[in-house]
């Protein structure tokens, strides 16, 4: 993998990632942009001990554009795009409207292709390596900047979703302090230790191998599952079989074998509503440890996957239960979701 750092007009940092050493990237941004402008402010919510960022700015950002002035796709005739090369493989620069920014952390953009029509699902093994070393790569950086408590990789995907940009991408967060669901992790990690003595990561994998019954993929190094108590109506976590607290650890064995599981669950979801339907929207999160506390090691990263599309041409809502009390209903039984994800193997 060959890394080019750059800057955009603004001053903002733009990376590319290629396969290829011999990969030239000397393309400068010629736009007349303004330095960037944030008003990020964490605020602590003393009731429920968790913090909300206030990032006003943000109502600016850019709101569904016609594809021909996609800022994801690369500069060409007409378009000055956030990318000013003519074509990249994997590029990843710093938000122009960050929900964190300066001492409240720091927001990017990761492309996956150049290609505006694609999905994540469309790339090669290839290619989803080159973004999976792109996830590492930054996991690593971020994690040397002070202040950084977390970092954050994920994918957005769809209307549903709240995407405002169709061009396949994902963002990475590095917060300044522990999430709110990473914490209840970690609290629920640590009981588990003082009761049992055992690590609880381990034994939900355990759990799931042993029940088979909700198990969608597994291989040598990953195992891909529906969680027991699954929150969402096709929801799937994706564990490395050797526990690894983040991505920076994950071994060579593992990471060579991860495009093919993940691109295989990824095809699952767009065949599981049956042919003619539109793409199923979901969130694909990567959960890593925190980069403080003597608990890190007992932390096991994973991907969790879901979709908000409950049944054709129907969504999950987050209505009065879910978002008034925290308190998920789920329509779709954990084991009848699991069997469809198998039902669809390459359909």
């Amino acid at each position: 993998m060959k890394k080019t750092v750059t800057t955009l007009a603004d001053g903002r940092e733009l990376i590319y990632y290629d396969a290829r050493d011999d990969a030239v990237r000397d393309a400068v941004d010629m736009r007349p942009l303004d330095p960037v402008s944030s008003s990020s402010e964490i605020r602590y919510d003393a009731l429920l001990g968790d913090s909300v960022v206030i990032a006003s700015h943000r109502q600016g950002r850019i709101y569904h554009p016609p594809a021909d002035a996609c800022p994801l796709c690369p500069s060409r005739d007409g378009l000055r795009s956030e990318i000013p090369a003519s074509d990249y493989e994997v590029a990843v620069f710093e938000n122009r409207f960050p929900s964190l920014a300066g001492d409240s952390g720091r927001c990017e953009v990761v492309c996956f292709t150049s290609d505006h029509e694609a999905s994540f699902a469309d790339l090669t093994p290839a290619q989803a390596r080159l973004v999976l070393d792109a996830w590492t790569d930054r996991t690593a950086e971020l994690a040397e900047r002070p202040g950084v408590e977390q970092v954050y990789c994920f994918e957005n995907r769809g209307a549903e979703i709240g995407v405002t940009l169709g061009h396949p991408h994902g963002q990475i967060y590095a917060f300044p302090y522990t999430t709110p669901r990473t914490a209840l992790m970690r609290r629920q990690a640590a009981e588990h230790r003082t009761r049992t003595g055992r690590n609880l990561f381990d034994d939900v994998v355990e759990r799931e191998r042993t029940d088979a019954v909700r198990v969608v993929l597994e291989s040598e190094h990953w195992i891909a599952f529906v969680p027991y108590a699954a929150h969402w109506p096709y929801e799937v976590h994706l564990y490395p079989t050797r526990r690894v607290p983040d991505l920076r650890v994950l071994d060579e064995s593992a990471r060579t074998e991860f495009p093919q599981i993940y691109l295989e669950l990824l095809r699952r979801f767009d065949r599981l509503f049956g042919p003619g339907e539109p793409p199923t929207p979901y969130i694909a999160a990567w959960h890593q440890a925190p980069f403080t506390g003597e608990d890190r090691e007992e932390f096991g990263m994973h991907l969790e996957l879901f979709t908000v599309r409950r049944a054709s041409g129907k969504l999950k809502y987050l209505a009065g239960t879910e978002s008034g009390m925290g308190a998920f209903m789920n329509d779709v039984p954990p084991e009848a979701a699991a069997e469809r994800l198998r039902e669809v193997a390459g359909k």
